[in-house]
């Protein structure tokens, strides 16, 4: 205890004690005697307290004195002793295109893949084209808020897009346990979009490095589209990946205009940042704009992934397994 806190208790207990006594006294009709009697004990408490004040400070004394002359002992790092051997090994998030690794991407090999930028799935049921009408609702303030500040919106878009993946895969994880039969191996492939998103923004943030309100503004967007999402892939999953498929059209959309504002000039051709030549494996040239491509090119992918899921579902076919053994790439483990 230190001394200071000895001080704030000797002076609590005084204006505590004097008052009580004298009160009690003109209550009770005390004598001269009774009145010496109380002022004299808390005279002791005050003496005892200041006897345990100047221990105290002995006490840190000779303990600051011990350490001048003995020097602080060694430092043992409790955590980093007991840190399993597994957890040593560092896991860097896989891109998403197996190919992405075999080779340095240069600006040939980014424009050259095969994107689709105006593919789009035709609704045909009720609930696709509701589907399609909540995308395109949303993506209309967007527009007006973020105008031709492509970089700030590909932060909101990601933080979005970030989401589905994981609730996707939280929630089938659950229902896998809870039924105890295998997934249809589609829980990897979601974590494994989630992840890839997830660093999609974490390049974004290098880039943009968003201020307060912005920070402020993405997460409460991010904490309402979480809240409606996963009550939407709770009642029908079937329609939540018709969602996320539109929305990745949307964000398809979006970076090849991205793309046409740096060929234009009006948005900075900077370079790449080192977190983006990583994760891509790309020329350590590359700029902005072979950035964007390799963005667009996922967003591509996941596109095609959830409308493929939502028609897996519809037509009652969700195990991936099944078509893998009929075409000959059968797995080694159905999980």
């Amino acid at each position: 205890m230190s001394a200071s806190s000895y001080s704030q208790a000797a002076s609590m207990l005084l204006r505590h004690v004097r008052p009580t006594s004298n009160a009690m006294c003109r209550r009770l009709g005390c004598t001269v005697q009774s009145r010496a009697f109380g002022i004299k004990t808390t005279l002791r408490v005050q003496e005892h307290i200041s006897k345990l004040i100047k221990k105290d400070k002995s006490k840190n004394k000779n303990k600051a004195d011990e350490m001048q002359v003995t020097g602080p002992g060694p430092f043992h790092d409790t955590i980093l002793e007991s840190m399993p051997s597994e957890l040593r090994v560092p896991r860097n998030p896989p891109p998403m295109r197996e190919d992405t690794m075999d080779h340095t991407w240069n600006t040939s090999d980014l424009e050259a893949l095969d994107v689709g930028p105006t593919k789009h799935r035709v609704p045909d049921l009720i609930s696709d084209k509701i589907a399609l009408w909540a995308v395109k609702s949303a993506r209309k303030p967007t527009d007006i808020f973020f105008r031709n500040k492509y970089i700030h919106r590909s932060v909101m878009l990601e933080v979005v897009a970030a989401v589905p993946g994981m609730v996707g895969g939280l929630i089938r994880h659950i229902k896998s346990l809870q039924g105890m039969r295998h997934d249809g191996g589609w829980i990897g492939h979601l974590l494994h979009e989630a992840e890839n998103e997830r660093m999609h923004l974490m390049t974004w943030m290098e880039i943009s490095k968003p201020v307060l309100w912005e920070r402020a503004l993405i997460a409460t967007v991010q904490t309402g589209f979480f809240a409606v999402f996963s009550l939407l892939y709770m009642v029908s999953p079937r329609t939540a990946h018709r969602v996320v498929g539109y929305l990745e059209e949307e964000a398809v959309t979006s970076y090849t205009h991205f793309i046409g504002e740096i060929d234009a000039g009006r948005i900075e051709n900077v370079k790449a940042p080192e977190i983006a030549v990583a994760y891509w494996n790309l020329d350590p040239e590359s700029t902005l704009r072979d950035v964007v491509l390799a963005v667009r090119a996922d967003e591509a992918l996941h596109r095609d992934t959830n409308h493929h899921f939502s028609d897996r579902i519809r037509a009652k076919r969700e195990s991936l397994f099944e078509d893998m053994d009929t075409d000959g790439n059968k797995p080694h483990i159905k999980y």
